[in-house]
């Protein structure tokens, strides 16, 4: 395994402050794995942002990102009860001023006739998409920065929003000045076979 290390302290670096760790957690594909991560940061108190999970390039795992409040969570006490977890793989960090970080938001808000457009326009500043419309409802999605759908959000907020859902985000290194990604390490207790 390539280990990568980190351009540099973040307290050195430039950029808007961080308030978060970008935790990249690559676990087997096993029931309950999920279940028990999150449960570790409950029972910790560590304070989540976001969770998201899907299939990762190898069969049989998966990648869980997850981004972490930093004032709760001390990063070196996050990887070291992540790796009593016997199903986690690897842990790798994302620095924020360094990574692509992508989100899915759809929501329906009252759209009716008389203010249809402007929302209308509003989704088209965004560059947004209308997936479904009725009477008096819209139904928008927009994929972007989660700053940017904080932004939108908060606009559509003033219309009046019936249901909203957010998938969490998601994250990569960016690649235009190198590698960006720092794995913190390999578990060491991690079996490749059934768990017992």
């Amino acid at each position: 395994m390539t280990v990568h290390n980190n351009p540099g302290p973040l307290g050195t670096q430039t950029g808007p402050p961080v308030n978060h760790h970008i935790l990249s957690v690559l676990v087997q594909n096993r029931p309950g794995v999920l279940a028990r991560v999150a449960g570790l940061f409950a029972r910790r108190g560590y304070n989540i942002f976001s969770l998201a999970v899907a299939p990762a390039e190898d069969e049989g795992q998966s990648r869980i990102t997850i981004v972490v409040d930093v004032d709760s969570a001390p990063l070196e006490q996050i990887v070291k009860q992540l790796f009593k977890l016997i199903d986690v793989i690897k842990i790798s960090e994302l620095d924020p001023r360094r990574s692509v970080e992508r989100e899915l938001l759809i929501a329906t808000v009252k759209a009716p006739a008389d203010i249809r457009s402007e929302i209308q326009s509003l989704v088209d500043i965004f560059e947004a998409k209308i997936i479904a419309v009725s009477a008096d409802v819209l139904t928008v999605s927009l994929e972007g920065h989660p700053d940017k759908l904080d932004d939108f959000e908060d606009l559509l907020d003033g219309y009046g929003i019936v249901e909203l859902q957010r998938t969490g985000r998601v994250a990569l290194p960016k690649l235009d000045r190198g590698v960006r990604l720092r794995a913190l390490s390999t578990n060491p207790n991690h079996q490749t076979g059934k768990a017992g």
